[in-house]
């Protein structure tokens, strides 16, 4: 088969890698518009539990990266001051440009071509192929060029977010809450490598222009959220990689495909970074698209209505708890109300994937801090 695919982040690339050695004689080409050694954000984040998908489906490949990656065994929520951490929510992270730039030595060395600086903004420019990849990301042009065709819905949600990163290296993955005369400002931050950490920043689109962020410049911005975390990022910087404030897009699609056209990753659907679940279901989406190529062999027709087949159940119930997740995020002014065990608790029972017996499971201390609150006989 000839593939071609447009984008270069981890759906592509791991699609790529899979049907290759599945069948070298596969003709593949990857297209990426931005230099080799460039990208966006700073760490990614996988729950220990989320790896164990890449272990089941391919150990060559977690093999090769999970020595590369920072772990924890427990998150912490602060509020204000009050600190709180969570047992039995393990979670690894790997600087976003570091687990790229290893993917594309590991899908270069089977005979791939990643042709980078390379944009492709029409179907036609692309040329001739039995297969072509949409992996080009949540603002993706073969899908906003076939909204019609695809069934496409984007829910612009109000929160205001600006992916930072900073020069401390954070113990766990810890959402921070800080109360402050404009709002609530909330802080996703954890390690992605010795000295570096990714640190996310999150507010209401009330609190954002209470700020007066609409007209500050980046270095006054910086320097009011270091105000803001000063006790939490004691002394350390907060570093930008072209960070600008956005609010989240919550894509979804109805058809996945069109011709020989298919989308994987964010240019499918979105995912809040709340779970923390978006490189992982972009991998999800290549082995679901490999595996139903395993299955009906060169029918690409019968392949892609196979891949929703295989997805659908499993990424919707995630799609759907991080949509619950952001609207949590968006009451958080109210919700910092609560006392600290009563807002921990809420965050983790928050998409209701988590019940009380799970709390109990995975951290008998705050479990039973939230009975003793509230008088329940555990």
């Amino acid at each position: 088969m000839k593939i071609k695919i447009v984008g270069a982040g981890p759906a592509g690339l791991h699609f790529a890698a899979l049907m290759k050695r599945a069948d070298p004689s596969h003709d593949i080409t990857i297209y990426e518009r931005s230099p080799r050694n460039a990208t966006w954000g700073f760490g990614v984040v996988f729950s220990d539990r989320a790896l164990e998908f890449l272990r089941a489906d391919d150990q060559e490949l977690y093999d090769y990266l999970t020595p590369h990656f920072e772990s924890w065994p427990d998150i912490t929520i602060v509020h204000n001051d009050s600190r709180i951490p969570i047992a039995g929510n393990g979670f690894t992270s790997i600087g976003r440009l570091e687990m790229l730039t290893l993917m594309y030595a590991f899908v270069e060395r089977l005979g791939i071509r990643i042709e980078f600086e390379t944009e492709k903004t029409s179907l036609a420019e692309i040329g001739e192929a039995d297969l072509i990849v949409g992996a080009n990301g949540a603002f993706s042009w073969i899908r906003q060029e076939n909204e019609a065709k695809l069934g496409t819905t984007i829910d612009w949600r109000p929160n205001r977010f600006i992916w930072y990163g900073s020069t401390k290296p954070f113990n766990s993955l810890t959402l921070t809450f800080r109360n402050t005369d404009a709002g609530v400002f909330c802080a996703h931050h954890y390690r992605y490598g010795p000295d570096r950490s990714t640190f996310l920043v999150e507010v209401t689109d009330d609190t954002w222009h209470k700020a007066g962020f609409e007209g500050m410049s980046p270095e006054d911005t910086i320097a009011y959220c270091e105000r803001v975390f000063a006790k939490d990022l004691e002394g350390h910087k907060i570093l930008s990689n072209n960070s600008f404030w956005r609010q989240f897009p919550a894509v979804w699609n109805e058809t996945w495909s069109f011709d020989n056209v298919v989308l994987m990753g964010d240019a499918l659907r979105t995912a809040h970074f709340s779970i923390g679940s978006g490189t992982r279901l972009a991998m999800e989406d290549a082995i679901a698209l490999y595996k139903a190529f395993q299955e009906k062999g060169g029918d690409v027709q019968a392949a892609l209505v196979r891949y929703k087949e295989l997805r659908l159940r499993p990424m919707k119930s995630i799609w759907d708890a991080a949509n619950v997740s952001i609207r949590w995020y968006e009451e958080m002014d109210e919700l910092m109300k609560m006392d600290p065990v009563d807002f921990a608790y809420s965050y983790m029972t928050r998409t209701g994937r988590i019940d009380h017996a799970e709390v109990r499971r995975r951290d008998p201390k705050l479990a039973e801090a939230y009975e003793k609150r509230h008088g329940i006989n555990g």
